[in-house]
Order: C-alpha cells, then sequence, then structure tokens
C-alpha cells in the first residue's frame, strides 16, 4: 500500500481560513429575546444557564439550530424540500459562522409498537447480518431475521420477450422473520365481550353496557335490534350459533331499517372502528376507562413475546438465537459478541461490539435490544440518540444538547460529562442547555442568560469562564455553589403504604412499607427500578395522584388557561359582568376571530416551499372578534387578560371587580409551582419538558387525593428554583398529603424525612432495595453509591 509524502507548506501566520471561530449571533428577538447579541467559541463546549424561562432554548434551538436547519434544507430541490418540515426563518439581525446543526434533544422516540432499541440504533441490523451468516440451521438472508418482514410467497404464470411470446411458469418466495400471529408486534389485543354486555338480558332488555349505547339510538341498539339477523327479545346467552356469529362477526351488510338503508357489521369489527381505531390519550375519560376495560393486550402465545417467526427462533450461534440476543441485557450480549472469533465477519463483529460497549459507556447498558422505544424516558431517549454520533466520523459540526443529565444519577452524570468532553475533542462545537452544575462546571464557557423568566428575561447576564461566573453577581453565580443542608429534624409517619412481592420489569420480589405523611425520595442509578416500583406496583386504589413525566397531548390552540380549567371561571365571569353568552369569550368557539378562526396567525402554505405564519390582520393576532373585545371586566379585554402572566392575573382576579375566587385558586397552584412567568395565553406547544410537568403538578393539586407520586420534579429547573420547589412540597406535606418522590438531585434528597435506595447497579444489577432510613444515617454509613455521593454534596 502506498502513502503519499506529505511537505508541510503551512506559514507560521494564521491561514484565513482558521479565522473563523466563532459563531456570531446579532439581534436575536425570538420569542422572549431582547435582541441579544453574543459570539460563542466555535471547537469548545459551551454551556447555557438560567432560569427556567430566561429564553436559553429560544437561543440555541430557535435561533442558532433551527436557522441551520433551515439553510441546509434550502439547499436541496424544492421537489425534495416538499417532503421536509417547513421552517421559518428565525427573528434575528446576523448569524454568522453557522456549521451544520446535529440536534440531541429530549423528544420522546416513536412509539410505534414495532420500533425497538435495536432498531432505532440499528443494531438489530448488524445482529441480522451476523446470524444469516453464522446461524445455523443457516434459514436465509437478513431480512429471515427481520420482525418488521412478513414471509411472501406467490406462483402464477408470467410473459418473457425473448424472440417469441412465452408464458412461463414462476414462483417466488421472500422470507422474512415476522411472527404471523401477531404481526412483529409481541403481543395480541383481545376484547373482553363480558365489558361489551350482559348476556343475561335480551337487546331490548338494554343489554349493552357501551358508553353512548342508548336503547332509541337509531344507528347501534335499534339497528342490532331491528336487523333482523337476531331475535332482540331473546337473552344473548340463548342466541343459536348462527346468531352469535351473525351478533359478533357479520361482514357488513346493507339492512333496511323504518325504510332507511343502513350497514350492519358485527359487534367486534364495529367496536374496533369506533373505539380501538382512535388515539386513547384524545378520548373523553369515560370511553378511556371503557376501552381499557374492554380491551386486553396479552403476550403473543405462538412467538412468547419476540416477535420473531419459528423459523428465526431456531436458528442459533452457539447456542443463542436472534430472539435471546435481543432479550438479553445490552451489558451482557456486549460480552457474547466479544465471545465471538470468527474471522469471516470481523469487522461486523468490532462495529458491533463498539456499539452496544457505547451504550454500556453512555449508561444505559441495562436495557435491552428488544425494549420498546416508546417506553423511554426523555433522558434515556436523548443517550440513545447520542449512541449513533459517538462513532461517527464526522467533526467540524455543532452538536445541540438539550439537558442531557436529566434522569442521570450523580454517579452517571461524570460518564455523560467525559462524552461530551470526546465529542468537543474530535473538532466539534458542544452546546449545552444544561442547569446541573455538575456539568457547568466542565464547561470551556458559559452564556447565562436572565435576569429572570419570561418578560423578565430574554438578556446574556454573562459571558465568561465558569471561574468568572462564580466570582459573578448573576443569579447562577450565586447558586452554582448551593447546598442543601440535612435536616436536623425529620417527620414522623402516620402510617405506611404497602408493596409487597413486587417483581415489575427488574425488581425481584421487593417488599417495603413506604412511610405516609412524610417526605419520601426513592432513589438510585438510572435503570435500578425506582420507576417500576412506584409506577409499576403501588396497589390500585390507594388514593394515589401519579403526575409522570409523559407528554402534555395539546395543539396551538391549547394553553396554560384551557389546560387548567382556568378559561371556564374567567369566561363565566366576563359573561356575568356584561350580560352575554360565555362561549363569546373562547377563540374556539362563538367569539373567534373569522379571519384566522382564532388562531391569532395564518398559514400560508407555499407548496414545495417554507410556508409562513404571519399575525392575522383582522384580530393584530388577539383571536378574537372584534365586537367581543368591546366587552370588559375590570377595564380589561378578555385577549388583555390573556397576554397577563400568571403573577399579573393573580393579582387581578384576586381583588377588586374581576375579583374571581375559583380561577384566583388556580393561578396561586400555577405561581406555587414556579410558573408565575407564563402568560396566560401561551401555546402549550412552546412549553419546556419542566414546564410541562409543573403545570400537570399544579392542576393535580387540586385533587383529592392523599398520596402524591412525583417522577423527578426537579426536571428542567435552575439551581435558584429549587428551593422554591422544596417549599412547595413542605406545604404539600405540612397540609397532611403524603409526598412520595423519584429523583437524584442532592438537594431534594437532603431535604427528604425518609430516602429508599434502589440498585445497587441497573438492570439485572438493580432492582433491590439496598438502604431504607434517613438521608442522616445514609451520609454516616455511605454503604452505596447514593451515600457517597450525597455525603460529598452535603460536605460530611
Amino acid at each position: 500500500m502506498s502513502k503519499a509524502t506529505r511537505t508541510d507548506t503551512r506559514s507560521p501566520a494564521l491561514h484565513v481560513a482558521d479565522s473563523h471561530d466563532l459563531i456570531r449571533v446579532h439581534g436575536a428577538r425570538e420569542n422572549n429575546l431582547k435582541d441579544v447579541s453574543i459570539e460563542i467559541p466555535k471547537r469548545r463546549l459551551t454551556v447555557f444557564t438560567g432560569v427556567s424561562g430566561s429564553g436559553k432554548s429560544s437561543l440555541v434551538f430557535n435561533t442558532i439550530a433551527a436557522e441551520s436547519q433551515r439553510m441546509i434544507n434550502e439547499t436541496y430541490s424544492a421537489f425534495v424540500q416538499g417532503f421536509m418540515p417547513t421552517l421559518a426563518r428565525p427573528e434575528v439581525d446576523v448569524l454568522d459562522g453557522l456549521t451544520t446543526v446535529i440536534t440531541v434533544d429530549q423528544q420522546r422516540l416513536g412509539a410505534d409498537p414495532r420500533s425497538t432499541v435495536g432498531t432505532v440504533t440499528d443494531a438489530n441490523a448488524m445482529l441480522r447480518i451476523l446470524f444469516s451468516r453464522l446461524g445455523a440451521p443457516h434459514i436465509g438472508p437478513p431480512s429471515a431475521y427481520a420482525f418488521n418482514v412478513p414471509s411472501v410467497r406467490a406462483s402464477g404464470a408470467i410473459t418473457v420477450e425473448r424472440g417469441g411470446k412465452k408464458a412461463v411458469k414462476a414462483t417466488f418466495t421472500r422470507t422474512g422473520g415476522m411472527c404471523p400471529r401477531c404481526e412483529g408486534r409481541g403481543e395480541v389485543s383481545d376484547i373482553d365481550l363480558t365489558q361489551l354486555y350482559d348476556d343475561s338480558k335480551s337487546i331490548a332488555e338494554g343489554a349493552f353496557t357501551i358508553p353512548g349505547w342508548k336503547s332509541d339510538s337509531f344507528w347501534t341498539v335499534r339497528l342490532y335490534a331491528e336487523s333482523g339477523f337476531l331475535d332482540p327479545n331473546k337473552p344473548i346467552r340463548d342466541f343459536t350459533k348462527k346468531e352469535m356469529q351473525d351478533f359478533l362477526h357479520r361482514e357488513p351488510t346493507k339492512v333496511k331499517v323504518e325504510g332507511v338503508n343502513l350497514t350492519y357489521e358485527g359487534l367486534i369489527p364495529k367496536i374496533q372502528k369506533s373505539f380501538l381505531s382512535k388515539d386513547k390519550e384524545a378520548m373523553q375519560p369515560h370511553i378511556r376507562a371503557f376501552v381499557e376495560r374492554a380491551v386486553t393486550f396479552t403476550t403473543c402465545p405462538e412467538c412468547d413475546g419476540t416477535r420473531l417467526s419459528e423459523g428465526a427462533r431456531a436458528s442459533k450461534i452457539k447456542g443463542i438465537s436472534i430472539a435471546d440476543a435481543c432479550v438479553m441485557q445490552i451489558s451482557d450480549l456486549a460480552e457474547w459478541v466479544r465471545g465471538l472469533d470468527e474471522p469471516s465477519v470481523a469487522p461486523l463483529l468490532t462495529t458491533l461490539g463498539r456499539t452496544l460497549d457505547s451504550f454500556v459507556e453512555i449508561g444505559l447498558g441495562y436495557l435491552s435490544l428488544d425494549r420498546p422505544s416508546g417506553t423511554l424516558s426523555g433522558g434515556e431517549a436523548q443517550r440513545v440518540k447520542m449512541i449513533r454520533h459517538l462513532g461517527s466520523s464526522l467533526t467540524d459540526v455543532t452538536y445541540v444538547f438539550d439537558e442531557p443529565t436529566i434522569g442521570l444519577h450523580p454517579h452517571d452524570i461524570q460518564r455523560m460529562n467525559d462524552l461530551l468532553l470526546r465529542l468537543r475533542d474530535k473538532g466539534n462545537t458542544v452546546l449545552v442547555v444544561e442547569h446541573k452544575p455538575e456539568t457547568i462546571a466542565i464547561a470551556d464557557h458559559v452564556v447565562d442568560l436572565g435576569p429572570g423568566a419570561g418578560t423578565a428575561g430574554g438578556t446574556v447576564c454573562f459571558e465568561g469562564t465558569v471561574e468568572a461566573l462564580r466570582a459573578g453577581g448573576t443569579i447562577t453565580g450565586r447558586h452554582l455553589d448551593d447546598r442543601a443542608a440535612l435536616k436536623e429534624t425529620v417527620r414522623k409517619p402516620t402510617g405506611t403504604l404497602e408493596i409487597r412481592g413486587a417483581t415489575a420489569n427488574n425488581l425481584r420480589d421487593v417488599d417495603v412499607d413506604i412511610p405516609l405523611g412524610v417526605l419520601a425520595v426513592v432513589t438510585g442509578v438510572a435503570g435500578s427500578g425506582k420507576s417500576s416500583l412506584l409506577h409499576g406496583s403501588i396497589p390500585a386504589g390507594e388514593d394515589v395522584v401519579s403526575v409522570d413525566q409523559s407528554a402534555i397531548r395539546g395543539s396551538r390552540r391549547s394553553n396554560p388557561a384551557t389546560y387548567t380549567g382556568l378559561l371556564d371561571p374567567i369566561r363565566k365571569a366576563f359573561a356575568k359582568a356584561n350580560g352575554v353568552k360565555p362561549a363569546l369569550f373562547s377563540a374556539n368557539s362563538e367569539g373567534a376571530c373569522p379571519n384566522c378562526n382564532g388562531a391569532g396567525v395564518t398559514y400560508i402554505d407555499l407548496a414545495m416551499m417554507a410556508g409562513v405564519a404571519t399575525p392575522c390582520e383582522e384580530c393584530e393576532g388577539k383571536r378574537f372578534q372584534a365586537s367581543v373585545l368591546e366587552y370588559h371586566l375590570g377595564g380589561r379585554d378578555i385577549s388583555e387578560v390573556l397576554a397577563m402572566s400568571v403573577t399579573e392575573a393573580e393579582a387581578f382576579f384576586g381583588t377588586g371587580e374581576a375579583r374571581t375566587p375559583t380561577a384566583h385558586k388556580i393561578l396561586e397552584r400555577l405561581a406555587d409551582v414556579g410558573l408565575g412567568y407564563l402568560t396566560l395565553g401561551q401555546p402549550l406547544t412552546t412549553l419546556s419538558g419542566g414546564e410541562r410537568q409543573r403545570l400537570k403538578l399544579a392542576t393535580h393539586m387540586a385533587e383529592k387525593g392523599g398520596v402524591y407520586i412525583l417522577d423527578e420534579p426537579t426536571t428542567g429547573l435552575h439551581l435558584a428554583d429549587v428551593e422554591q420547589l422544596l417549599g412547595l412540597l413542605d406545604r404539600l406535606v405540612d397540609s397532611g398529603k403524603s409526598v412520595i418522590v423519584i429523583e437524584h438531585h442532592q438537594a431534594v434528597m437532603a431535604h427528604a424525612d425518609w430516602i429508599i435506595d434502589l440498585g445497587p447497579g441497573a438492570g439485572h444489577d438493580g432492582g433491590r432495595i439496598v438502604f431504607e432510613g434517613t438521608p442522616a444515617d445514609l451520609v454516616a454509613a455511605r454503604s452505596t453509591l447514593t451515600g457517597e455521593h450525597l455525603a460529598a454534596y452535603v460536605g460530611a
């Protein structure tokens, strides 16, 4: 192999191409940014800090990342751009020195039932090639091991045009790995007929127990009663075999009922079309409860949940099938791959081993490749996306991370820091939005936004090194070295919540008594079984309110006022004060501006070019008809009220002519969870993950439950806001509630009355209780990883 001789012709002077070492932002005004101008060094690690809502995401994601993506999209042909998301140009005067941006955010991975950790990271693709080469018995190409590829067989005559036309008999087969029974989903759905009807009654006696199916309904009950296929006066249990077949499974058939042509079909396909084809989350609560009762999902009996056909399960390497490999914990699978010594596939084994080692390195060694991607938390999803980039050959790109330490135990944060530094050291620019002091400490450059949130933020308070930040007078600088002290006295429990024999996911027959009437914290490394213990094992009907990290569902028309139910009392107060209908004060109902239908903006679709959203000319973005804005309450119209921040609105609805106790109570709860800066009409789609969880917490605080389970409530909280959250948790406990928190933040651990620590490791190395007791006892014992980190945190 010949190698070219290199002659170094570089002069001592800096080459002009190397002078572009800054990303310059001038005049950024996206969301709440106030004409921000900064310079960010390239090929360095820059951390963006500031209180929640100060404008970090607006600067990093909505300005820098969005413009880079938009400019890349513009290099494609107009035809290709038609298939891409349409991006508007950010509100900024100058963006200079941009490089290609790769965004690694916390958007959950798609919840498609056939999407798994293995398919998302291409580890499955490599395993399939491996088994197609080495598996015995050999069953076919890589597709024969793919649970997303069905087997196909076809035969028939084809015409070959060679000289004279000639018909030739041909057969075609393709071996796929999909289990034919569950179609690669691993589970089959079954409808519980006892939830649909009472078989001791006849249809005429009201046998149906389906919500909305009333006895006089022409399209449902009367259709079955008068179809002619069934006897409506006979109890369903006495139906003949043919009647039962017609009742449950009959194909769509035209029938005439009282002279009207209707389509009759069996009850099961009718239920599947009317209920099961819809998004469960978008259903009304009583309909959702019915669907959850009526439909049961069970593991596929044919493939035992592996999703694979019999042939794919039978083909093995050293006694391990591809199904066994995907069920293994990834750290164990990496060991197994290292043990394979086969020169014919050596490069493949090296690449697969490297990918699996990346999982372990990033703290996800406890996952398995068959884990459905929709079940990963936001933090896990972000780290899975990182795996694609760790082995990447790309350099000189900009990586943008959104709080990569979310869901990580202090023990794992160091690993994440090492990975961020590794990406930087390959010659990349790394931009991180982060609140954790451990990650801020490794930054080459820090940009602190603030000083407050919402309209009180949006300016750059500090730029420079971490040492200079500590010496500076900003909120972040002052709180960077904050340490919560252990409580001198802890509360006494008023009872216990018993969990016995918990085996969900990786839990190992766990028995634990969680004290009630106190602040209890459940902690442990990522993957140790915390969520499985609380969300998967607490008995039903225990008066429990669970606030997890699942996304809030809502369109760009949804806002904090609609989500919390605040808009109802406000509309009624406006209606009462002006003697008109409440519907006039809804932008989604009668009061909506006819030009923009209450959206406040008009969307112009420019076909293959980027669509444009412009403020509605008629209502000037106020969303309401001009006649509605003539009605006032306390001197304000409805659009002015929706433009208020929570803090302003709390004062407005607390006294005077506009006094509305119901609305005031909801606003108090929003202020309590630290959302005082949000405007009432801000679209939910613009809220951060931490803001959404606290919005959910504010709505749940109105519920009557005695036990609150919170899943990492410090997510997205600035160091200065954690203190306010601890005060809220204390108020909840002091009001007689029991609060159980899944948390990694040492300040919350130190503030707890009782700590339950799971571990000692993740996956099959976890699932056990390694400590129960007070934080002081945990620090004194230092017997677990959590104990060591908490002791270091409080300076013990």
